[in-house]
Protein backbone atom coordinates (compact mmCIF):
# COMPACT_ATOMS: atom_id res chain seq x y z
CA UNK A 1 0.00 0.00 0.00
CA UNK A 2 0.04 0.50 2.33
CA UNK A 3 3.11 7.26 -3.04
CA UNK A 4 3.33 9.59 -8.56
CA UNK A 5 2.79 9.37 -12.65
CA UNK A 6 1.29 11.63 -15.79
CA UNK A 7 2.30 14.12 -18.17
CA UNK A 8 4.36 12.62 -21.18
CA UNK A 9 3.90 15.51 -23.34
CA UNK A 10 0.23 15.50 -23.71
CA UNK A 11 -2.46 17.29 -22.23
CA UNK A 12 -2.90 16.27 -18.29
CA UNK A 13 -6.08 17.29 -18.42
CA UNK A 14 -6.87 14.30 -21.42
CA UNK A 15 -4.41 11.58 -19.32
CA UNK A 16 -6.17 12.33 -16.21
CA UNK A 17 -9.96 12.52 -17.16
CA UNK A 18 -11.99 9.52 -15.67
CA UNK A 19 -13.17 7.49 -18.37
CA UNK A 20 -11.76 8.70 -21.10
CA UNK A 21 -9.70 6.92 -23.68
CA UNK A 22 -6.44 8.23 -24.32
CA UNK A 23 -4.35 6.85 -27.87
CA UNK A 24 -1.19 8.01 -27.63
CA UNK A 25 0.81 9.50 -30.60
CA UNK A 26 -0.34 6.66 -32.57
CA UNK A 27 2.28 5.32 -35.40
CA UNK A 28 -0.35 5.34 -38.84
CA UNK A 29 2.15 3.05 -40.26
CA UNK A 30 1.60 0.61 -37.91
CA UNK A 31 -2.12 1.66 -36.93
CA UNK A 32 -2.89 0.05 -40.31
CA UNK A 33 -1.91 -3.44 -39.42
CA UNK A 34 -4.73 -3.55 -37.17
CA UNK A 35 -7.87 -2.00 -37.47
CA UNK A 36 -9.15 -2.41 -33.57
CA UNK A 37 -7.73 -0.64 -30.74
CA UNK A 38 -6.22 -2.22 -27.41
CA UNK A 39 -8.33 -1.12 -24.83
CA UNK A 40 -6.58 -1.64 -21.24
CA UNK A 41 -8.39 -0.20 -18.40
CA UNK A 42 -6.33 1.51 -15.55
CA UNK A 43 -7.65 2.09 -12.03
CA UNK A 44 -5.74 4.54 -9.87
CA UNK A 45 -6.16 6.89 -7.49
CA UNK A 46 -6.27 10.69 -8.33
CA UNK A 47 -8.26 12.13 -4.91
CA UNK A 48 -7.70 11.77 -1.19
CA UNK A 49 -4.43 10.69 0.92
CA UNK A 50 -3.15 8.05 -2.08
CA UNK A 51 -3.37 10.41 -4.73
CA UNK A 52 0.92 11.04 -4.72
CA UNK A 53 0.86 6.88 -5.87
CA UNK A 54 -1.99 7.38 -8.37
CA UNK A 55 0.26 10.38 -9.61
CA UNK A 56 2.82 8.19 -10.06
CA UNK A 57 1.74 5.58 -11.47
CA UNK A 58 -0.23 7.79 -14.49
CA UNK A 59 3.75 8.97 -15.11
CA UNK A 60 4.48 4.97 -15.12
CA UNK A 61 2.19 3.95 -17.83
CA UNK A 62 2.27 7.32 -19.96
CA UNK A 63 6.34 7.00 -19.95
CA UNK A 64 5.64 3.20 -21.79
CA UNK A 65 3.01 4.73 -24.56
CA UNK A 66 5.34 7.73 -24.89
CA UNK A 67 8.48 5.71 -25.61
CA UNK A 68 5.94 3.13 -28.03
CA UNK A 69 4.41 5.65 -29.89
CA UNK A 70 1.20 4.47 -28.29
CA UNK A 71 1.26 1.02 -29.76
CA UNK A 72 1.63 -2.42 -28.44
CA UNK A 73 2.26 -5.08 -30.26
CA UNK A 74 1.42 -3.38 -33.32
CA UNK A 75 -1.94 -2.30 -32.05
CA UNK A 76 -2.86 1.35 -30.94
CA UNK A 77 -3.97 1.56 -27.28
CA UNK A 78 -6.40 3.05 -25.62
CA UNK A 79 -5.67 3.12 -22.37
CA UNK A 80 -8.97 3.93 -19.95
CA UNK A 81 -8.49 5.76 -16.96
CA UNK A 82 -10.52 5.63 -13.65
CA UNK A 83 -10.21 7.03 -10.17
CA UNK A 84 -11.07 5.02 -7.30
CA UNK A 85 -10.12 7.30 -4.66
CA UNK A 86 -8.93 4.29 -2.85
CA UNK A 87 -12.64 3.17 -2.03
CA UNK A 88 -12.99 -0.82 -2.44
CA UNK A 89 -16.61 -0.48 -3.24
CA UNK A 90 -16.25 2.53 -5.96
CA UNK A 91 -13.22 0.36 -7.16
CA UNK A 92 -14.93 -2.40 -8.15
CA UNK A 93 -17.89 -0.14 -10.00
CA UNK A 94 -14.91 1.53 -12.20
CA UNK A 95 -13.83 -2.15 -13.03
CA UNK A 96 -17.17 -3.13 -13.77
CA UNK A 97 -17.52 0.01 -16.37
CA UNK A 98 -14.24 -0.63 -18.42
CA UNK A 99 -15.52 -4.04 -19.10
CA UNK A 100 -19.36 -3.95 -19.57
CA UNK A 101 -19.19 0.16 -21.46
CA UNK A 102 -15.28 0.23 -22.39
CA UNK A 103 -14.81 -3.27 -23.18
CA UNK A 104 -11.23 -4.11 -22.22
CA UNK A 105 -8.81 -6.66 -23.03
CA UNK A 106 -7.25 -5.90 -19.73
CA UNK A 107 -7.13 -3.94 -16.45
CA UNK A 108 -4.45 -2.86 -14.47
CA UNK A 109 -4.78 -1.31 -10.93
CA UNK A 110 -5.14 -0.34 -8.84
CA UNK A 111 -3.43 1.39 -5.95
CA UNK A 112 -4.68 -0.08 -3.00
CA UNK A 113 -4.56 -3.97 -1.73
CA UNK A 114 -8.22 -3.31 -0.15
CA UNK A 115 -9.58 -2.22 -3.98
CA UNK A 116 -7.70 -5.03 -5.24
CA UNK A 117 -9.50 -7.70 -3.02
CA UNK A 118 -12.64 -5.80 -3.32
CA UNK A 119 -12.65 -6.74 -7.23
CA UNK A 120 -11.91 -10.17 -6.94
CA UNK A 121 -15.28 -11.96 -7.31
CA UNK A 122 -16.12 -9.84 -10.69
CA UNK A 123 -12.73 -10.54 -12.18
CA UNK A 124 -13.72 -14.37 -11.08
CA UNK A 125 -17.00 -14.16 -13.02
CA UNK A 126 -16.13 -11.83 -16.23
CA UNK A 127 -12.15 -13.21 -16.57
CA UNK A 128 -11.17 -10.16 -17.93
CA UNK A 129 -7.23 -10.52 -16.29
CA UNK A 130 -6.52 -7.15 -14.21
CA UNK A 131 -2.51 -7.23 -13.28
CA UNK A 132 -2.55 -5.71 -10.16
CA UNK A 133 0.42 -2.83 -9.96
CA UNK A 134 0.69 -2.18 -6.37
CA UNK A 135 1.61 -4.60 -3.09
CA UNK A 136 -0.57 -8.03 -3.53
CA UNK A 137 -2.73 -9.11 -1.25
CA UNK A 138 -1.54 -12.41 0.38
CA UNK A 139 -5.61 -12.77 1.72
CA UNK A 140 -6.32 -13.60 -1.92
CA UNK A 141 -4.80 -17.21 -1.55
CA UNK A 142 -5.60 -17.70 2.62
CA UNK A 143 -9.30 -16.50 1.98
CA UNK A 144 -10.04 -18.82 -1.33
CA UNK A 145 -8.89 -20.63 -4.49
CA UNK A 146 -6.20 -18.68 -6.12
CA UNK A 147 -8.07 -16.26 -8.91
CA UNK A 148 -5.89 -17.34 -12.17
CA UNK A 149 -7.06 -14.24 -13.98
CA UNK A 150 -4.96 -11.98 -11.67
CA UNK A 151 -1.72 -11.52 -11.67
CA UNK A 152 0.24 -9.01 -9.93
CA UNK A 153 3.05 -7.04 -11.30
CA UNK A 154 4.26 -6.73 -7.95
CA UNK A 155 5.44 -9.08 -4.84
CA UNK A 156 2.91 -9.09 -1.75
CA UNK A 157 3.16 -6.43 1.13
CA UNK A 158 4.61 -9.28 3.62
CA UNK A 159 7.21 -10.13 0.80
CA UNK A 160 9.07 -7.02 1.28
CA UNK A 161 9.19 -7.15 5.57
CA UNK A 162 10.59 -10.22 5.91
CA UNK A 163 13.70 -9.70 4.66
CA UNK A 164 13.46 -6.24 6.66
CA UNK A 165 12.65 -8.23 9.54
CA UNK A 166 15.16 -10.99 9.32
CA UNK A 167 17.77 -7.94 8.82
CA UNK A 168 16.32 -5.92 11.34
CA UNK A 169 17.48 -8.90 13.89
CA UNK A 170 20.81 -10.36 11.95
CA UNK A 171 22.21 -7.53 10.80
CA UNK A 172 21.26 -4.65 12.89
CA UNK A 173 21.36 -6.40 16.40
CA UNK A 174 17.86 -5.40 17.18
CA UNK A 175 16.38 -7.46 20.16
CA UNK A 176 12.98 -5.22 20.64
CA UNK A 177 10.68 -3.16 18.44
CA UNK A 178 7.37 -1.74 18.32
CA UNK A 179 4.89 -1.51 15.15
CA UNK A 180 3.29 1.48 14.31
CA UNK A 181 1.07 0.87 11.25
CA UNK A 182 -2.47 2.18 9.29
CA UNK A 183 -5.18 -0.13 10.49
CA UNK A 184 -5.98 -1.79 7.01
CA UNK A 185 -4.99 -4.70 4.71
CA UNK A 186 -1.64 -2.73 3.42
CA UNK A 187 -1.16 -1.89 7.01
CA UNK A 188 -1.62 -5.46 8.35
CA UNK A 189 0.36 -7.64 6.04
CA UNK A 190 3.11 -5.79 5.91
CA UNK A 191 3.77 -5.32 9.61
CA UNK A 192 2.53 -9.09 9.82
CA UNK A 193 5.70 -9.99 7.76
CA UNK A 194 8.10 -7.71 9.37
CA UNK A 195 6.53 -9.46 12.66
CA UNK A 196 6.78 -13.10 10.89
CA UNK A 197 10.97 -12.47 9.61
CA UNK A 198 11.94 -10.51 12.95
CA UNK A 199 10.49 -13.06 15.30
CA UNK A 200 11.74 -15.91 12.99
CA UNK A 201 15.43 -14.12 13.55
CA UNK A 202 15.35 -14.05 17.02
CA UNK A 203 13.37 -10.29 17.78
CA UNK A 204 10.36 -9.51 19.63
CA UNK A 205 7.76 -7.44 18.62
CA UNK A 206 6.64 -5.91 22.10
CA UNK A 207 3.96 -3.08 21.40
CA UNK A 208 1.67 -2.72 18.12
CA UNK A 209 -0.08 0.58 17.68
CA UNK A 210 -2.66 0.73 14.98
CA UNK A 211 -3.75 4.48 13.50
CA UNK A 212 -6.10 4.67 10.84
CA UNK A 213 -5.72 5.60 7.44
CA UNK A 214 -6.80 9.00 7.50
CA UNK A 215 -5.47 9.86 11.38
CA UNK A 216 -5.73 13.74 12.02
CA UNK A 217 -2.31 13.36 13.83
CA UNK A 218 -0.20 10.88 15.02
CA UNK A 219 0.77 12.05 18.72
CA UNK A 220 -1.12 10.10 21.11
CA UNK A 221 0.40 7.22 19.02
CA UNK A 222 3.93 8.76 19.55
CA UNK A 223 3.76 9.47 23.27
CA UNK A 224 2.66 5.53 23.99
CA UNK A 225 5.84 4.06 21.95
CA UNK A 226 7.92 2.07 24.41
CA UNK A 227 11.12 4.15 25.68
CA UNK A 228 13.09 1.17 25.36
CA UNK A 229 12.39 -0.47 22.36
CA UNK A 230 15.36 -0.47 19.63
CA UNK A 231 13.18 1.02 16.60
CA UNK A 232 9.88 1.38 15.44
CA UNK A 233 8.65 -0.68 12.07
CA UNK A 234 6.52 2.04 10.29
CA UNK A 235 3.65 1.18 8.09
CA UNK A 236 2.11 3.93 6.27
CA UNK A 237 1.40 4.71 2.75
CA UNK A 238 0.05 7.66 0.76
CA UNK A 239 1.34 11.15 1.73
CA UNK A 240 0.99 9.58 5.46
CA UNK A 241 5.10 8.62 5.95
CA UNK A 242 5.51 12.19 5.95
CA UNK A 243 3.21 13.47 8.11
CA UNK A 244 4.33 10.58 10.82
CA UNK A 245 8.16 11.55 10.26
CA UNK A 246 7.47 15.05 10.63
CA UNK A 247 5.94 14.41 14.11
CA UNK A 248 8.31 11.83 14.82
CA UNK A 249 11.02 14.29 14.95
CA UNK A 250 9.02 17.09 16.79
CA UNK A 251 8.06 14.67 19.31
CA UNK A 252 12.15 14.60 20.08
CA UNK A 253 12.21 10.50 18.79
CA UNK A 254 14.32 11.00 15.79
CA UNK A 255 17.95 9.82 16.99
CA UNK A 256 17.22 8.34 19.89
CA UNK A 257 14.51 4.95 18.47
CA UNK A 258 15.58 3.77 14.97
CA UNK A 259 12.78 3.62 12.20
CA UNK A 260 12.32 0.82 9.75
CA UNK A 261 9.63 1.20 7.31
CA UNK A 262 7.52 -0.67 4.61
CA UNK A 263 8.46 0.08 0.51
CA UNK A 264 5.60 3.06 0.53
CA UNK A 265 7.48 4.57 3.66
CA UNK A 266 10.01 6.36 2.03
CA UNK A 267 9.04 5.90 -1.74
CA UNK A 268 10.73 8.40 -4.07
CA UNK A 269 7.67 10.52 -4.84
CA UNK A 270 7.51 10.83 -0.54
CA UNK A 271 10.78 11.37 -0.26
CA UNK A 272 11.32 14.57 -2.17
CA UNK A 273 9.21 16.52 -0.37
CA UNK A 274 10.94 15.03 2.85
CA UNK A 275 13.70 16.92 5.06
CA UNK A 276 16.03 15.71 7.50
CA UNK A 277 13.22 13.46 9.44
CA UNK A 278 13.63 10.97 6.70
CA UNK A 279 17.53 10.44 6.55
CA UNK A 280 18.49 7.61 8.12
CA UNK A 281 15.36 5.35 7.31
CA UNK A 282 15.76 2.12 6.32
CA UNK A 283 12.79 0.72 4.53
CA UNK A 284 12.60 -3.01 1.99
CA UNK A 285 11.48 -2.86 -1.37
CA UNK A 286 11.24 -4.13 -5.01
CA UNK A 287 12.24 -0.98 -6.72
CA UNK A 288 15.14 2.34 -5.79
CA UNK A 289 15.61 4.49 -8.21
CA UNK A 290 19.00 4.22 -7.63
CA UNK A 291 19.15 0.48 -9.07
CA UNK A 292 22.16 0.24 -10.95
CA UNK A 293 20.66 -1.41 -14.45
CA UNK A 294 20.83 -0.12 -17.44
CA UNK A 295 17.08 -0.71 -17.48
CA UNK A 296 16.55 0.61 -14.51
CA UNK A 297 18.73 4.22 -15.88
CA UNK A 298 16.75 4.28 -18.85
CA UNK A 299 13.85 4.34 -17.03
CA UNK A 300 14.57 6.84 -14.48
CA UNK A 301 16.29 9.25 -17.40
CA UNK A 302 13.17 9.41 -18.94
CA UNK A 303 10.94 10.10 -15.91
CA UNK A 304 13.19 13.14 -14.87
CA UNK A 305 13.31 14.21 -18.42
CA UNK A 306 9.13 13.78 -18.42
CA UNK A 307 8.63 15.48 -14.62
CA UNK A 308 11.50 16.50 -13.47
CA UNK A 309 12.51 13.78 -10.66
CA UNK A 310 13.03 10.41 -9.95
CA UNK A 311 10.79 7.06 -10.13
CA UNK A 312 9.21 5.64 -7.09
CA UNK A 313 8.15 1.77 -6.99
CA UNK A 314 4.23 3.67 -7.98
CA UNK A 315 5.99 4.39 -11.09
CA UNK A 316 7.21 1.38 -11.65
CA UNK A 317 4.13 -0.60 -11.48
CA UNK A 318 2.24 0.03 -14.51
CA UNK A 319 5.20 0.01 -16.88
CA UNK A 320 6.06 -3.61 -15.39
CA UNK A 321 2.56 -4.21 -15.78
CA UNK A 322 2.52 -2.85 -19.69
CA UNK A 323 5.91 -4.74 -20.37
CA UNK A 324 4.00 -7.81 -19.32
CA UNK A 325 1.19 -7.25 -21.56
CA UNK A 326 3.51 -6.19 -24.51
CA UNK A 327 5.22 -9.66 -24.12
CA UNK A 328 2.31 -11.67 -24.09
CA UNK A 329 1.21 -10.03 -27.17
CA UNK A 330 4.28 -11.14 -28.99
CA UNK A 331 3.72 -14.65 -28.11
CA UNK A 332 -0.41 -14.47 -29.53
CA UNK A 333 0.27 -12.30 -32.27
CA UNK A 334 -1.69 -9.42 -31.05
CA UNK A 335 -4.64 -11.56 -30.18
CA UNK A 336 -6.60 -11.08 -27.03
CA UNK A 337 -8.27 -14.42 -27.25
CA UNK A 338 -8.78 -14.99 -23.16
CA UNK A 339 -7.45 -18.13 -22.69
CA UNK A 340 -4.68 -17.91 -24.63
CA UNK A 341 -4.01 -14.81 -23.69
CA UNK A 342 -4.34 -15.24 -20.00
CA UNK A 343 -1.66 -18.25 -21.03
CA UNK A 344 0.43 -15.87 -22.10
CA UNK A 345 0.80 -13.17 -19.47
CA UNK A 346 0.81 -16.12 -16.87
CA UNK A 347 4.12 -17.40 -18.97
CA UNK A 348 6.16 -14.09 -19.14
CA UNK A 349 9.49 -14.00 -18.07
CA UNK A 350 11.01 -10.54 -17.72
CA UNK A 351 14.40 -10.04 -18.22
CA UNK A 352 14.43 -6.44 -18.88
CA UNK A 353 12.40 -3.39 -17.00
CA UNK A 354 13.32 -1.18 -13.99
CA UNK A 355 12.84 -3.60 -11.58
CA UNK A 356 15.16 -6.35 -12.99
CA UNK A 357 14.11 -10.40 -13.49
CA UNK A 358 10.53 -11.05 -13.06
CA UNK A 359 8.84 -14.16 -12.68
CA UNK A 360 5.03 -15.19 -11.82
CA UNK A 361 5.27 -17.86 -9.68
CA UNK A 362 2.34 -20.94 -9.86
CA UNK A 363 -0.24 -18.36 -8.14
CA UNK A 364 0.82 -15.36 -9.99
CA UNK A 365 2.48 -13.12 -7.86
CA UNK A 366 6.29 -12.51 -8.68
CA UNK A 367 9.39 -13.97 -7.35
CA UNK A 368 12.32 -11.24 -7.64
CA UNK A 369 15.00 -9.09 -5.82
CA UNK A 370 13.80 -7.68 -2.34
CA UNK A 371 16.64 -4.24 -1.53
CA UNK A 372 17.53 -2.80 1.52
CA UNK A 373 17.62 0.82 1.69
CA UNK A 374 18.68 3.26 3.88
CA UNK A 375 17.70 7.03 3.46
CA UNK A 376 21.09 9.06 2.78
CA UNK A 377 21.89 13.09 1.07
CA UNK A 378 23.43 11.54 -2.08
CA UNK A 379 24.05 14.92 -4.02
CA UNK A 380 21.85 17.16 -1.77
CA UNK A 381 18.71 14.55 -2.73
CA UNK A 382 17.40 11.93 -0.28
CA UNK A 383 17.70 8.92 -1.67
CA UNK A 384 16.98 5.51 -1.08
CA UNK A 385 20.50 3.93 -1.04
CA UNK A 386 21.16 -0.02 -1.39
CA UNK A 387 22.62 -1.12 1.38
CA UNK A 388 21.74 -5.19 0.82
CA UNK A 389 20.06 -7.06 -1.56
CA UNK A 390 17.55 -10.83 -0.49
CA UNK A 391 17.55 -12.37 -4.36
CA UNK A 392 15.04 -14.02 -5.98
CA UNK A 393 12.34 -13.80 -2.81
CA UNK A 394 8.66 -15.15 -3.45
CA UNK A 395 5.87 -14.38 -1.49
CA UNK A 396 6.32 -17.70 0.59
CA UNK A 397 9.55 -16.03 2.31
CA UNK A 398 11.67 -19.17 4.11
CA UNK A 399 7.79 -21.06 4.72
CA UNK A 400 6.09 -24.44 3.29
CA UNK A 401 3.65 -22.60 0.43
CA UNK A 402 1.07 -25.56 1.17
CA UNK A 403 0.90 -24.60 5.11
CA UNK A 404 1.28 -21.01 4.53
CA UNK A 405 -2.00 -20.58 2.56
CA UNK A 406 -3.73 -22.59 5.08
CA UNK A 407 -3.16 -19.82 7.94
CA UNK A 408 -5.19 -17.09 9.12
CA UNK A 409 -5.19 -13.84 7.29
CA UNK A 410 -2.92 -11.03 8.56
CA UNK A 411 -4.81 -8.81 10.74
CA UNK A 412 -4.60 -6.73 13.93
CA UNK A 413 -4.11 -10.67 15.92
CA UNK A 414 -2.38 -12.48 12.90
CA UNK A 415 0.55 -13.38 13.38
CA UNK A 416 -0.39 -13.88 17.50
CA UNK A 417 1.31 -11.57 19.66
CA UNK A 418 3.95 -13.48 22.09
CA UNK A 419 6.26 -10.75 23.34
CA UNK A 420 3.70 -8.02 24.12
CA UNK A 421 4.36 -5.85 27.22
Amino acid sequence: MSANTSKSGMSRRSFLKGGAALGVFPAPQVLAQSSEPFRVGFLTVLTGPLAAGGKQQEEGAALFLKERNGMIGGRKVELITQDTTGNPALAKTKLQELVERHRVAVSIGPLATNEAIAMDGYVRDTKVPLITTTSAATVDLKSHAVNPWVLHAFGTAPQVTYPLGDYAAKTLGFKKIAVVAEDFTYGHEGAGGFQLGFEGAGGKIVQKLWPPLNAPEYAPYLAAIKSDVDAIYMGFAGSNPLRFLKQFSEFGLKGKVAVLGNTTSTDEGILRVMGDEGVGVITGGWYAAGLDTTDNKKFVAGINEAYKHDPGFYTAGPYTALLIIEEALKTTGGKTDAAAFLKAMQDVRLTHGPIGPVRLDEYGTPVLDIHIRKVARVDGKLTNTIIMTYPRVSQFWIFDPKQFIQQPVFSRDYPPSKFLE
